[in-house]
C-alpha cells in the first residue's frame, strides 16, 4: 500500500508539472527549440545548440513532443524526491504532493519542464551534483549510478550548465580542503568523472550528427554580444579601424546596441554571413578587447553578473515570435503542425504579467532568505544539512549569474530556470520544523536530519 501510495504522488507531481503544457494543449516552445529538433535531420553543428539534448528531443518527438516533456517532468520530480529523501522526508508522500504544488504555483518549475529547451536541466544538475557529492551516502548504488548518468547528460545539455556545474566543482574543492568532513574529494570526484562523461557525450553526439569531432560552437558569439551590448565592440571599432581584419569596420552606422537584435533580428547579421563568417572576427574582437580595456572589462562584468542575479521573470521567450522552430517544425515534422498550430501559445493566449507579479519578488525574497537558511544552519545542527545545501544553491546562483551575465548577456530566462532552487531549499524549512515539534510531542526530538 505505501508503495501504490508514492507511486500516486509521482504521478500526481508530474501532471502538476506538465499544467502549462496540458493547458496550452501543446508542449510549449522557445525560439531556441527548432534549432535543436533540426540537428538531426540538417546534419551540422549550430552555436549553442547541444546536440545532446537534440537527440533527446528528436527520439521523444512521437506524439507532438509529449514523451519529452514527460520525460523532464518525471525526472524533475525524482530528482526532487530524491533530495527531501535524504533530508528525512522521504516517508511521507503529502510532503512531495506539497511541495511540488507550491513549486508550481510560486516559481518557474512548471514552466521549465513544460518547454522543449534544455533549461529544466540546468537547476536538476546542480541538485543532482549535489546529492553524488555530499549525499552520497544516503542513496542506493543503483541511485548512485543513476544519478551519475543523469548528471553527464545534463551537463551536455548546454554550455552554460557545465560550466556552472565545474564552477561549483571548484568551490567544492575549497571546501574539501578546509573541512572534508562537509564535502569529500571522494565525493567531489564522482562529481568530476560526471562533467567528463558529460563532455564525452557532447563530443559523441556531435560526431553522430555531424561527423564531427568537434565542441558545440559559438561561445564567443555570445561574449560578442554582451560587449556589444556594453558598447566595448563599438568604442574598439572607433579606435582600430580602419583595418583589414575586421568587415564591421564598414558597417559601424549600422551596429545596434542589442545582442537579440544583431544576431537574429534580420539585419547586418545577416548580410555579413552570419557566424560562419563573422566567428574569427568576433573572437578577435573579444580577445584583443578583454586586454585593451581591463578596467571596463571587469566594471561591464560586475554589472552583469549584478543584473543577471534579479533577472529571474517566468515565460521570457515563450510567445508567438518563435518562426524558426514553426519552420523547422514544418520541415521535419508536419504531421505535428495542426496540434502546435491550435496550441494556445500560438494563438497568443500566454500572459506573465500577472503570473510575474508573484514569481519575481517571490525569487527575490528567495534568493535572500537562503543567506538565514545558512544562518540557521550554522548557529543550529538540527538544520545544518539544509544549510549545506542552501550554500550549495547559493554558489549555483552566483556561478550562473557569472557565467550567463558576463560570458553571455543577462536575460530573464537564465535566472528563473535556476532560482526556483531557493524556492525548494525554504519549503524545507517547515518540514524540518514540523517534524522536530512532531519529535517533541512523541517523546523526544531525534539527533537523525
Amino acid at each position: 500500500m505505501h508503495l501504490l501510495a508514492r507511486i500516486a504522488a509521482a504521478l500526481a507531481a508530474t501532471l502538476m508539472l506538465l499544467a502549462p503544457a496540458l493547458w496550452n494543449g501543446f508542449p510549449l516552445l522557445q525560439f531556441d527549440t527548432g534549432g535543436y529538433f533540426a540537428r538531426w535531420y540538417e546534419g551540422t553543428l549550430e552555436v549553442s545548440r547541444s546536440t545532446v539534448y537534440a537527440l533527446f528531443l528528436t527520439a521523444l518527438s512521437r506524439p507532438d513532443f509529449w514523451p519529452a516533456v514527460l520525460a523532464q517532468a518525471a525526472a524533475t520530480v525524482w530528482i526532487v524526491t530524491l533530495v527531501l529523501r535524504v533530508h528525512g522526508f522521504g516517508q511521507r508522500t503529502r510532503v512531495l504532493i506539497v511541495t511540488i504544488a507550491a513549486l508550481t504555483l510560486l516559481t518557474a518549475l512548471p514552466w521549465l519542464a513544460s518547454q522543449l529547451i534544455t533549461d529544466v536541466f540546468a537547476g536538476l544538475a546542480v541538485l543532482a551534483l549535489y546529492l553524488l557529492v555530499a549525499r552520497a551516502d544516503a542513496l542506493a548504488r543503483w541511485e548512485r549510478l543513476a544519478l551519475f548518468v543523469f548528471l553527464g547528460f545534463a551537463a551536455a545539455t548546454h554550455n552554460a550548465t557545465l560550466a556552472v556545474l565545474a564552477a561549483l566543482i571548484g568551490a567544492g574543492v575549497l571546501v574539501a580542503l578546509f573541512d572534508p568532513r562537509v564535502v569529500s574529494f571522494r565525493g567531489l570526484g564522482r562529481g568530476a568523472l560526471a562533467l567528463v562523461l558529460g563532455a564525452a557525450l557532447l563530443v559523441a553526439a556531435n560526431y553522430a550528427v555531424a561527423r564531427q569531432l568537434a565542441w558545440t560552437p559559438g561561445g564567443i558569439a555570445l561574449s560578442f554580444g554582451r560587449m556589444l551590448q556594453d558598447g566595448i565592440v563599438k568604442r574598439f571599432l572607433v579606435e582600430h579601424c580602419p583595418d583589414a581584419r575586421f568587415k564591421l569596420c564598414d558597417h559601424l552606422a549600422e551596429l545596434p546596441d542589442d545582442a537579440d537584435v544583431f544576431f537574429w533580428g534580420e539585419s547586418l547579421f545577416d548580410r555579413l554571413g552570419r557566424f560562419r563568417a563573422l566567428d574569427a572576427e568576433m573572437r578577435t574582437i573579444v580577445l584583443e578587447s578583454l586586454s585593451a580595456y581591463p578596467g571596463l572589462q571587469l566594471k561591464a562584468a560586475v554589472a552583469a553578473t549584478v543584473k543577471q542575479v534579479v533577472r529571474v521573470a517566468t515565460g521570457y521567450g515563450l510567445n508567438t515570435e518563435v518562426w524558426h522552430t514553426y519552420g523547422m517544425i514544418e520541415n521535419f515534422a508536419p504531421a505535428k503542425l495542426p496540434a502546435m498550430k491550435a496550441a494556445r501559445q500560438q494563438r497568443g493566449e500566454l500572459g506573465f504579467t500577472a503570473i510575474n507579479r508573484v514569481h519575481v519578488p517571490l525569487a527575490w525574497a528567495s534568493m535572500l532568505l537562503l543567506l538565514g537558511v545558512i544562518a540557521l544552519g550554522i548557529a543550529r545542527a538540527r538544520y545544518a544539512d539544509l544549510g549545506v545545501l542552501a550554500a550549495a544553491v547559493t554558489l549555483a546562483l552566483l556561478a550562473n549569474a557569472v557565467v550567463c551575465g558576463v560570458l553571455s548577456s543577462p536575460h530573464d530566462r537564465y535566472g528563473a530556470r535556476l532560482v526556483w532552487l531557493a524556492s525548494l531549499v525554504l519549503l524545507m524549512v517547515p518540514w524540518r520544523a514540523g517534524k522536530q515539534e512532531a519529535a517533541a510531542q512523541s517523546g523526544g526530538i531525534s539527533r537523525r536530519p
